[in-house]
């Protein structure tokens, strides 16, 4: 994912917080901030240390990105953060993708 679609600096992360409406299943919780005027989705990823180790916290956000990057197509022009609950790194990348995309559907990101 091309560094244009992702939320990365920390004032970023905190506008999209403190104004943005949260969503949360058992594996994810969403965070989406109203269009800005841009033209495409920005997404920022949080894999906390309780999901595991470097190795594991890099794994679980690789798959993120490409559950993500096949519903490009599908996400509107808005902010949003993805936040991976602990339980995550046991996912395989099938029942990952469908939990996410719940999540996505439940903060109406996607239909």
């Amino acid at each position: 994912m091309q560094k244009k679609y992702r939320v990365k600096k920390e004032r970023e992360f905190q506008k999209v917080f403190q104004e943005g409406a949260s969503f949360a299943n058992r594996k994810f919780v969403v965070y989406r901030l109203e269009p800005s005027g841009q033209k495409h989705f920005r997404v920022g990823i949080s894999v906390g240390k309780k999901v595991g180790n470097a190795v594991e916290r890099n794994q679980v956000k690789r798959h993120i990105r490409a559950v993500l990057q096949e519903l490009k197509t599908e996400l509107p022009p808005i902010d949003f953060i993805v936040i991976a609950r602990p339980t995550t790194k046991a996912l395989p990348h099938a029942e990952m993708r469908s939990n996410l995309i719940h999540v996505l559907r439940l903060a109406k990101i996607i239909s």
